[in-house]
C-alpha cells in the first residue's frame, strides 16, 4: 500500500519546512507526494521557484509526485500543451485531471510512452466517463483515481457516496486513493482539515485511515500540512492487508495475547451473532484454560477454551450481545469508537487488532 502526503505551493508554508517534511516523509515509509498546482488564488511571484525546489527535493527522496492539473493551472504556469515529456522532465509521475479536461484528453494522455499515469477524480467520475474511456481505447493499465479533499466544512463526501464511486472504479480495474485530515491545520484553504469524508474532519487520523482501508481505498494521502512526524510514521506503516480494529486487553494470559496477534480471515459461512475466524483453532499453539467467561457485549473478542474442546482456540468478534458461556473466554473489547468497523469484515476478508491496556 503506497501512501503519501500533500503540499499546496503558494499557501505560505516556507520551503525549508516543506523540504524537511519531504525528507521525514520518505524516512517514514511514505512513497508519494500529492502536489496541487496552483489554480487557486495565490501570489505567483516565486511559485515556479517553489515548485522547482519541491520537485527537486521529492526526486532526491524517491517520492512519486502526483500533480493536480486544471486548465487554469496550465495557463498560470505558462504551459502551452499537455506534454508528457514536459512533466516527466519536472519529475512528475502522475497527473490528476480535473473535470475541465475531456475524455479524449485523458484517453490520449493515458497512452503516453513516458510512463506518466493519468489519475481520474474519483469523486466526480461517472459510468459515462468510464464508457467513453473504453470507447476511446484508453490505456487502463496506466490510469488511477483519487478522491477529492474538502477543506470547507460541510462539503465532504458521505460514506455511501464514496463507496459507490470507489466500486465503480474498482470494477474498471482502477485503484483508488483518498485523503485523511491531520491534526495541524495551520496551512490550507479553510483551516478545517482536508479530508475526503466529512465524518473524518474531527476524527483521529488513525481511525480515519483504517476506516478508509475498510471501505476499500487503496492508498491514503495526509491532507493537511505540515503533517507531524507521528502522523507520517502512522501513514507509512498502514497496510491494506486487513480491517484493523483497536481494542482493550481484558486478559493478561500471554498465551491468549499471543494467539490474538495473528491476521485472521472471516469465515465464508457468516454467523448471525459473531464474526468467526477460520484459522483460530489451526493457529493455536497453547492450551487455553477457562478464564473471564463473562457476558459478551457487542465488540467482545473471544477465544474458545478447553471446555469447547473441538473448537478450542476459535476466535470470534461479537456482532450482537451474547450470554456468558463456560467454554468462551472474553479476551479483549473493541473500542466503542471502532465498533462501526466490524460491519466491514465481510466473509473472506482479513482482520486484525491493535491492542492497548
Amino acid at each position: 500500500m503506497e501512501n503519501g502526503l500533500s503540499l499546496y505551493p503558494g499557501l505560505g508554508l516556507p520551503f525549508e519546512q516543506s523540504a524537511a517534511v519531504i525528507a521525514q516523509a520518505a524516512a517514514s515509509g511514505l512513497r508519494r507526494l500529492f502536489l496541487s498546482l496552483p489554480d487557486y488564488d495565490c501570489e505567483l511571484g516565486d511559485i515556479k521557484a517553489e515548485l522547482s525546489l519541491i520537485l527537486k527535493t521529492a526526486r532526491e527522496h524517491d517520492l512519486d509526485v502526483i500533480a493536480n492539473l486544471t486548465q487554469r493551472s496550465l495557463t498560470r504556469l505558462n504551459l502551452d500543451e499537455l506534454s508528457p515529456t514536459h512533466f516527466r522532465m519536472w519529475g512528475i509521475k502522475a497527473l490528476r485531471f480535473a473535470e475541465d479536461f475531456s475524455p479524449a484528453d485523458i484517453a490520449s494522455f493515458s497512452r503516453n510512452r513516458q510512463g506518466i499515469r493519468a489519475v481520474l477524480n474519483a469523486s466526480t467520475v461517472t459510468a459515462k466517463l468510464i464508457a467513453a474511456l473504453v470507447e476511446l481505447k484508453a490505456n487502463f493499465a496506466q490510469i488511477d483515481a483519487l478522491h477529492s479533499f474538502y477543506p470547507r466544512p460541510g462539503t465532504g463526501l458521505s460514506e455511501d457516496f464514496l463507496v459507490g464511486k470507489t466500486m465503480l472504479l474498482h470494477k474498471a480495474g482502477i485503484r483508488v486513493g483518498a485523503f485523511a485530515a491531520g491534526q495541524d491545520k495551520s496551512y490550507g484553504f479553510f483551516q478545517a482539515g482536508h479530508p475526503t469524508l466529512e465524518n473524518h474532519r474531527e476524527e483521529s487520523l488513525s481511525l480515519a485511515c483504517r476506516h478508509l482501508i475498510a471501505l476499500g481505498i487503496d492508498g491514503i494521502f495526509l491532507g493537511d500540512m505540515p503533517p507531524t512526524e507521528a502522523e507520517m510514521q502512522l501513514a507509512g506503516q498502514l497496510s491494506d492487508r486487513s480491517v484493523t480494529l483497536q481494542a482493550k486487553w481484558l486478559t493478561r494470559d500471554p498465551r491468549e495475547r499471543a494467539h490474538l496477534q495473528h491476521v485472521f480471515t472471516a469465515r465464508q459461512d457468516a454467523a448471525q451473532m459473531a464474526i468467526r475466524a477460520q484459522e483460530g483453532s489451526l493457529l493455536l499453539q497453547e492450551h487455553i484454560a477457562p478464564a473471564n467467561t463473562q457476558y459478551r457485549p457487542i465488540g467482545a473478542i473471544t477465544i474458545d477454551n478447553e471446555k469447547n474442546l473441538p473448537c478450542m482456540g476459535e476466535v470470534q468478534i461479537c456482532r450482537l450481545p451474547q450470554e456468558a458461556s463456560p467454554g468462551v473466554n472474553v479476551a479483549a473489547q473493541i473500542d466503542e469508537a471502532e465498533l462501526n468497523l466490524i460491519e466491514y469484515i465481510s466473509p473472506g476478508r482479513k482482520f486484525s487488532f491493535q491492542f492497548h491496556e
